[in-house]
């Protein structure tokens, strides 16, 4: 494969599909073109990542449509060429040429060719090309990417992630939603030093309770367990709100454990949760559509709020019994209000409402989350595109 035509011939097309499928689509492979491929396009020329660079959801017009209607619709004023940045994430990437973004493993697949092929680096090219009239991707690596050590532990950070690495960092650091099965298996704190009635920062303090021994080193967060997260639809409890007292280093293994408090944002209290400062989430999965039917609700967001907006991480009633995996996609709809039809007011010379029917108006689409973390009832994701305010209580479900 040394010649750019054969390359291209090879080329897997983008998944023939107009709308969104709960049927996972086949493997594909995706070509990779040499430097001196020769082969040129509208390219993105701005310093905007590709999240920047796409267009705001819901704005697709008809001619985004791939001709024949043989394959799905491509985003409005997708480029022929797009140069990978630091900053981008695979949702965005896809974002820039799909209108919807899970499709994403129709054009991007596994690659023997690549070393570790599910990493796209900043400085790579990704070019949108035609065979046989059906649009293909088709991947230069860049300088940067070349250049990149091809061993197993390639560092993390310096591919391209799904979604934005440093929300989920934020969040899963200082946990601020606890699922239930966390807090059944988590050290807990016993005391502190000289019995401190109020831990602080500089505080050493005493943990027992830890699923496995405690090493020397290691980082704790200390939490405390708020109040539960409640399933609206059967009134079971799920999680708790999770209130960040501060984290520490183990200085002395054993039973108890000696921590010494690193950073404190208010009091701990004997009884506080001890939890793993680790982040347990990995994020190279790519963006898929559930592959059954589901409902569900926003239970909670992060840090205790009611509205919601982009990149914020929200926990929902739905997890891996309902088959969610990281990676799923899920829109958001608004609930519609119960409004009166007045049409029949002032029937039979009245003026009360006794005789107006009250109508509930269609649920309408606020926004797109993506799955990042599955517990066996409940699931975190983050809002990826937020075109009015997110409430908890909205309803999710299938894109």
């Amino acid at each position: 494969m040394h010649a750019p035509r054969l390359l291209i011939a090879t080329g897997i097309s983008i998944l023939t599909l107009a709308g969104c499928s709960s049927t996972q689509p086949k493997v594909a492979e995706v070509p990779v073109v040499p430097p001196d491929s020769g082969i040129v396009g509208r390219v993105v020329g701005d310093d905007r990542t590709a999240m920047e660079a796409a267009v705001p959801m819901g704005q697709v017009p008809a001619s985004a449509a791939v001709p024949g209607g043989r394959g799905p619709e491509l985003a409005p004023n997708a480029p022929d060429s797009y140069v990978v940045k630091r900053g981008d994430t695979l949702w965005g990437i896809a974002k820039l040429f799909l209108r919807d973004p899970w499709y994403w493993p129709e054009i991007w697949q596994v690659n023997p060719q690549i070393e570790n092929p599910h990493r796209i680096y900043p400085g790579d090219t990704l070019r949108l090309i035609y065979v046989e009239g059906r649009p293909t991707l088709v991947l230069q690596r860049g300088e940067e990417a070349r250049v990149i050590p091809r061993v197993r532990s390639e560092p993390l950070e310096s591919a391209i992630t799904t979604i934005p690495y440093e929300t989920i960092a934020a969040f899963m650091s200082k946990p601020s939603v606890l699922e239930s099965s966390q807090i059944k298996v988590a050290g807990y704190l016993l005391a502190s030093l000289d019995s401190h009635e109020a831990i602080s920062e500089g505080d050493t303090i005493y943990a027992r309770g830890f699923p496995s021994p405690a090493q020397i080193g290691m980082r704790y967060n200390v939490v405390r367990v708020g109040d539960p997260l409640v399933d609206p639809e059967d009134n079971k409890i799920l999680g708790y709100d999770g209130v960040y007292a501060g984290s520490g280093r183990v200085t002395r293994s054993g039973d108890p454990t000696t921590l010494i408090m690193t950073d404190s944002s208010r009091e701990a209290e004997p009884g506080d949760k001890v939890l793993p400062s680790v982040i347990d989430v990995p994020l190279d999965f790519v963006p898929t559509a559930p592959k059954s039917r589901l409902n569900g609700r926003i239970m909670a967001v992060s840090d205790g709020m009611t509205v919601i907006g982009q990149y914020e991480v929200v926990a929902i009633n739905r997890g891996v019994r309902d088959g969610l995996v990281p990676g799923n996609v899920l829109a958001v709809f608004k609930a519609g209000e119960v409004v009166r039809d007045e049409e029949k007011h002032g029937f039979l010379g009245g003026s009360a409402d006794f005789f107006d029917q009250k109508v509930r108006l269609p649920d309408e689409r606020d926004g797109t989350m993506m799955v990042f973390k599955t517990f066996d009832r409940m699931s975190f994701g983050l809002i990826m595109e937020a075109k009015n305010l997110i409430h908890v209580g909205d309803r999710i479900s299938n894109p």
